[in-house]
């Protein structure tokens, strides 16, 4: 139910913005969700701004949708499982590993 009135809340929000502000309002919003789930599961110290980033340039727009529509109410199981499929994803692993290894060796 939670979830279903801060989506409505978005999608009202958005409806008078053009496609692009939309789209930097969901994304912006989806950060701060994978934000809260990579900070639950990564170990403490690990820089987790390389790690968002390669999530939310991976995700689909549906995913980007999902996952800022858990902004209000925090991250659920399905924020969890919908991070969990964009890093499973080849083009993200690849992003880890040289945005995000990187970051650790700094």
């Amino acid at each position: 139910m939670r979830g279903l009135t801060a989506l409505s809340l978005a999608g009202l929000l958005l409806a008078g913005c053009s496609t692009q502000a939309q789209d930097q309002i969901a994304r912006s919003a989806a950060r701060s969700t994978v934000n809260r789930v990579l900070l639950e599961r990564l170990p403490a110290g690990i820089p987790l701004q390389p790690s968002i980033d390669c999530v939310i340039n991976n995700a689909s727009a549906p995913q980007i949708y999902a996952l800022a529509s858990d902004t209000l109410g925090g991250p659920t199981q399905s924020s969890v499982e919908i991070v969990t499929q964009v890093v499973s994803k080849p083009e993200t692993t690849t992003c880890l590993a040289t945005q995000g290894l990187p970051a650790l060796l700094r």
